[in-house]
């Protein structure tokens, strides 16, 4: 037994030093960081495109709805001012989660209507969604992709 220290010669400390080093540190942040920019790219169109179902959701029961009335009155609702007639529930004429605006507006060549929503969150690849009487679809964005858009 050792007197200095009160323990047996087999129970001393080994004075190796155990941990990471700073250069593994390093790789292994390098690493985080790199599966980083590759995954946030796709999570934030990913949202993007969960986001643009609201909008789409939003404009199909709008048109369910402006067939409805129009079966009902023979005309469409054609201003902003009455598309409480359509019984949609809005408050201020935006989605449930707000991340949408609804307009809708008159075409004057066909006598049908144009459905906007509006997006409220920041989408450079389609921009608004549009959809009208004749059941086209559309995005405002500079050359948006309405198909990659309505999918």
């Amino acid at each position: 037994m050792n007197r200095s220290s009160g323990l047996a010669p087999s129970e001393t400390f080994n004075s190796k030093q155990t941990g990471f080093t700073l250069i593994e540190m390093m790789v292994v942040v390098a690493i985080i960081g790199i599966l980083a920019a590759i995954a946030y790219p796709s999570y934030a169109e990913y949202v993007k495109r969960g986001n643009r179902s609201e909008g789409q959701a939003l404009l199909n029961d709008a048109a369910a709805r402006q067939e409805r009335y129009f079966n009902q009155n023979n005309a469409y609702i054609t201003t902003d001012a009455n598309i409480s007639k359509l019984g949609m529930y809005l408050k201020d004429n935006k989605s449930n989660t707000g991340k949408y605006v609804f307009s809708v507006s008159k075409v004057n060549t066909d006598g049908g209507y144009t459905l906007t929503a509006n997006q409220q969150f920041n989408d450079t690849k389609c921009g608004n969604l549009t959809l009208n009487a004749k059941g086209e679809r559309g995005a405002t964005a500079s050359g948006a992709n309405v198909s990659d858009c309505w999918r």
